[in-house]
């Protein structure tokens, strides 16, 4: 026997023993790499050179190496340690193969399930494919409804794949491994999967942001698995509420001198309390004869791109024809992609961050500011009125706990017209606000009404508009032409209605229907609509910058009410016309600050990046300093105002 067969013989038992982490490892990295080239070939109108398929492919190959030691940890560890064929070794070997095939199968059910998620929301499965898991009902009505086709092929794939990997990764017949065999590879291993899973000798392991190469969101997410994405994400929840260590350090003076600074746009200067730092006197412009009403009706994904006074498309008819009889916005943006991103920016003013929406975190669930608490102090009486179950994205316990005295969801609708996946339709919600305004009340109403119907899988009543040019009923356009109809309708009542007169209305999306684009932050798919109307309204065209945060102290200031808050938007009925206006926008870990046509990005564990917007992209800019140090307060003050719990009012004192 030659001394390579002697040294093979030697060493086949470990060679046995680790033949299914290093089968699991390849296929894994086969598949993922096929998968990867597939999605490139399919987002093929995304890639502008070469290079960008080396840096996905490449990239992902580095990922997909850190995806892979994490889990082959455990399992070499466990074998290494039972390491034969005796009874413990066989249950060990038979465990490691089940571990393996539930992840190889977990790998790939994610990447068969990333084309719709793709779709849908222009990005690999992230926190978002976590956060629907908390609503099975709605979820799995809208899936039913929209997506039965998606369902059957991942299934059908994903229990082949489980099948395949069952069977690949049988073990093969072993002999016993000696002690000191298998002390030598843990000593070989264990240093491999440990630089395997970090990728990096830095003081950070690898992360997403080591791969980003592009100012396409997209390609950078195909540098990773849906898999990594997904557990990256859910790791990322716990540590969401620091901003600082996602985005970098700024003193906290300097974070409240530079967004105070920004605050000075519509005069202010004064902030009298440290213990609540943006807090401020707004002092209304207007004095009506008498409290009025107001109510807030929030869109469900009505972007700028269905509209045709925004140059969109024709598909909001009667939203266009209002726009003419009020306050129309016509460059106003979303701060973020949910419906609890607009909910926290509407009602309650509050900038947006990476973490969830303060609509979903623990601490801002009682004592956290919103126009309810400061308008029940007013004499208002404060209600939720929402077609679907309040109680999805955490609403019914955020609203309530924050100055909503009433909530009125699908439970409190009888015979309704229509109901669909998300709860009744437009027309069922709007009759039942037609309904609370109408009530003869001793106290002002402030109505914060939130729509379903414009939402996937598009169910509406049928027989109520001429389709969006021919199309099938089931589709986005049409959804928007049903919202669209329903709203009209309830206008033409409410104009013709007592309460009319004492009345303010706004109109606002949550969010566009779908947020994507082949840059870091696709700011056009943040432009949607908004409109304020009734007693006492100026008609005008606002050609002006403008965020969600700057409705509520709008709107207080159109009401008469002058009142200490924290909200950081601006009373625009103090903000010269000629003044170009900001918005803030988050697009899952990436943060724009807009100044007019000045952009800043901040993406995580990255420099911040410069953008000129053209109207239709984003073109690199000459980088300037003090924009950069604005918009970082901006990015960071979210989460210092929310670990400090000081976003709130005053105690309340009873005059």
């Amino acid at each position: 026997m030659s001394a390579e067969t002697s040294f093979r013989s030697r060493f086949a038992p470990a060679r046995s023993l680790l033949a299914v982490p290093l089968r699991f490892a390849w296929v894994t990295l086969l598949c993922l790499s096929l998968s990867r080239l597939l999605l490139l070939l399919w987002q093929h109108d995304r890639v502008t050179a070469w290079s960008d398929v080396q840096h996905v492919l490449l990239g992902g190959l580095r990922m997909d190496t850190v995806a892979i030691s994490y889990l082959l940890a455990p399992a070499v560890l466990v074998l290494l340690a039972a390491g034969g064929t005796h009874r413990l070794g066989g249950w060990v070997a038979n465990g490691v193969r089940a571990y393996l095939t539930i992840a190889l199968t977990g790998f790939l059910y994610l990447e068969i399930a990333t084309p719709p998620f793709v779709q849908e929301f222009d990005s690999r499965p992230n926190r978002l494919f976590v956060e629907y898991l908390v609503h099975p009902k709605e979820v799995i009505g809208m899936l039913m409804g929209g997506y039965q086709l998606e369902l059957v092929l991942t299934g059908a794939l994903t229990a082949t794949a489980a099948v395949a990997a069952w069977r690949i990764f049988r073990s093969p017949s072993a002999k016993p491994v000696g002690v000191l065999q298998r002390g030598l590879l843990g000593i070989l291993l264990v240093p491999l999967l440990f630089l395997g899973a970090r990728s990096s000798l830095q003081h950070r392991p690898a992360n997403p942001s080591s791969v980003a190469f592009s100012g396409d969101h997209l390609l950078n997410d195909l540098c990773v698995s849906s898999l990594y994405s997904v557990a990256y994400a859910v790791s990322q929840m716990s540590n969401e509420a620091d901003a600082a260590a996602i985005y970098g350090q700024m003193p906290r003076a300097e974070i409240l001198a530079e967004v105070r600074g920004a605050m000075s746009a519509q005069g202010l200067q004064s902030f009298p309390s440290d213990a609540i730092p943006t807090l401020h006197h707004q002092a209304a412009s207007a004095t009506p004869e008498q409290p009025l009403n107001l109510v807030i009706i929030l869109e469900e994904s009505l972007g700028a791109q269905f509209v045709g006074a925004l140059g969109g498309k024709p598909v909001t008819q009667y939203l266009d024809r209002l726009a003419d009889q009020g306050w129309w916005f016509e460059d106003l943006y979303a701060t973020g992609t949910r419906s609890a991103r607009g909910i926290e920016a509407v009602v309650t003013g509050f900038p947006p961050s990476p973490a969830r929406s303060t609509v979903k975190l623990g601490l801002s669930q009682h004592g956290f500011f919103s126009l309810a608490d400061l308008l029940s102090r007013h004499g208002y009486h404060t209600q939720f009125l929402y077609g679907g179950e309040s109680h999805f994205d955490n609403m019914k316990s955020f609203l309530t706990g924050n100055g909503f005295e009433e909530v009125i969801d699908q439970d409190d609708f009888e015979d309704p017209i229509f109901a669909g996946s998300w709860g009744v339709c437009d027309e069922d919600m709007f009759a039942m606000l037609h309904r609370q305004l109408s009530q003869p009340r001793r106290k002002p109403l402030f109505s914060f009404a939130f729509t379903v119907s414009n939402h996937s899988p598009w169910e509406y009543p049928s027989g109520k508009f001429e389709p969006y040019e021919g199309e099938p009923p089931a589709t986005r356009h049409n959804s928007v032409r049903y919202a669209d109809y329903a709203l009209g309708q309830f206008f033409e009542q409410a104009q013709a209605s007592d309460y009319w007169k004492n009345t303010i209305f706004l109109v606002v999306a949550d969010h566009d229907s779908r947020v994507y684009g082949a840059s870091l932050v696709p700011i056009e798919h943040f432009h949607i609509p908004a409109l304020i109307l009734g007693a006492g309204v100026p008609v005008r065209r606002d050609a002006r910058v403008a965020s969600q945060m700057d409705l509520a102290p709008t709107l207080l200031s159109l009401l008469g009410i002058s009142a200490d808050h924290p909200m950081i938007g601006w009373d625009l009925t103090r903000v010269p016309l000629d003044h170009p206006g900001r918005a803030i926008m988050q697009y899952g870990s990436n943060q724009a600050y807009r100044v007019g046509s000045q952009v800043v990005v901040h993406q995580p564990h990255l420099p911040a990046e410069f953008f000129e917007w053209d109207g239709h992209a984003l073109q690199p800019s000459t980088a300037d300093p003090a924009f950069g140090r604005t918009a970082l307060a901006h990015a960071l003050l979210p989460t210092l105002l929310y670990q400090e719990q000081s976003y709130q009012l005053p105690p309340y004192v009873e005059q």
